[in-house]
């Protein structure tokens, strides 16, 4: 049993203070030891006072092999496990047997708490250890496929014309590839001290936000592969796609909370509507002067599930059927309110633009208005 330094010596304050306050004359704490399939042993681990010369284990001490009035023991219980022993001995005058006494017992429990806390700590390390490592060989063998899919992507790249129509296609295998590697790069990161995916707040993401000293991005550089994404995605489903005809002309240093946060929730938006709306079902994207809408033409959310939805775990009832965790919204809400947003679910896309579908969903990523936005206002 691996004992933590913290626990050690706490026993020994309080087997000292009891000492001090005359509830004994002599405490003893012993743990259990169980070394492979040999009975257990009780192994000394504080007594008070400290310079009492008593033996390492219980069964190496020949006092215990006779009985005593002044001696009394506390069992260490965890649920149905004998964690230890508290002995006390406390010479009486009249040579009667010393009775229980109810500090000795609470000490005794506390001490059986606090090192059952320890035992479930060093087995849940333990469990959490062995992820770590299953999880770093996982990240090892994704990076050999990844890498031969770039590899195999390149050369057929160089097989094709600057005007094949098929270029496209291949370019756009290349940046997904790089967008696995950077979710790959940053698995192999969790459970390190050194990751900060955030300079003041932890957020759940797995890709980091746009740095400070990249380039001026748009929104169009931070959600166009989404989009040709998710053209390619309703081409191969048969479904129409609209995708936004004017982009703004902003950057993510004019409005900072459009970031690589923005694109993931983007991303988890387009996933659902892909995901959950009837096959053949018409969707898009569409921007305005302050956030992002994904919207589909399929069947409303019910009313009474509008907010529910938004839940981690909740999923709207006519989804349930097919394959998710119901962790979508939960996570590109929670990021969306972290960037100072809101993430809201309209009741038809058309409540945004006449131009839009009057039945479906739309889900609108609003974004904190800038400084400038602020001031003009006021």
């Amino acid at each position: 049993m691996h004992l933590s330094d913290r626990f050690l010596a706490l026993a020994q304050q309080h087997l000292s203070l009891l000492i001090t306050d005359g509830v004994a004359d002599r405490l003893a704490l012993y743990l259990t030891e169980r070394n492979g399939e040999n009975t257990p042993s009780l192994t000394l681990v504080a007594q008070a006072p400290q310079d009492a010369a008593l033996p390492a284990s219980i069964a190496q001490d020949p006092n215990m092999r006779s009985s005593a009035p002044e001696r009394r023991w506390y069992p260490l219980r965890h649920g149905s496990l004998l964690l230890g022993v508290l002995r006390s001995e406390q010479h009486a005058d009249d040579g009667q047997p010393v009775a229980p006494a109810p500090r000795l017992q609470t000490c005794a429990e506390t001490l059986a708490c606090i090192l059952g806390l320890e035992l479930e700590q060093e087995r849940l390390n333990g469990q959490l250890n062995g992820q770590r490592q299953q999880l770093s060989v996982m990240v090892h063998q994704l990076r050999n496929p990844l890498t031969a899919l770039r590899t195999y992507a390149q050369l057929l790249l160089r097989r094709l014309g600057p005007d094949d129509q098929q270029r496209p296609l291949v370019e756009n295998l290349i940046r997904e590839q790089v967008q696995l590697d950077r979710y790959v790069s940053s698995l192999d990161q969790i459970g390190r001290e050194d990751l900060r995916l955030e300079p003041e707040n932890s957020t759940p993401l797995l890709l980091p936000p746009v740095p400070s000293n990249a380039p001026d991005l748009t929104i169009a550089d931070l959600l166009s592969p989404l989009v040709e994404r998710a053209a390619a995605t309703a081409a191969l489903q048969g479904r129409s796609w609209q995708e936004p005809k004017q982009w703004p002309n902003w950057t993510h240093r004019q409005r900072p909370a459009a970031d690589a946060v923005t694109a993931e929730i983007v991303a988890n938006l387009l996933d659902n509507a892909f995901r959950y709306s009837p096959n053949g079902c018409d969707l898009g994207l569409h921007l305005h002067d302050h956030g992002v809408c994904v919207w589909d033409a399929g069947p409303p959310i019910p009313a009474d599930e509008r907010k529910r939805i938004f839940l981690k775990g909740v999923r709207g009832s006519t989804s349930r059927e097919r394959a998710g965790s119901g962790l979508g919204l939960a996570l590109a809400q929670s990021l969306a309110q972290q960037r100072g947003g809101q993430l809201e679910l309209l009741h038809s896309p058309a409540e945004l633009d006449p131009c839009l579908p009057t039945q479906g969903n739309a889900f609108l990523l609003s974004l904190p208005p800038t400084e400038q936005e602020t001031a003009a206002l006021n």
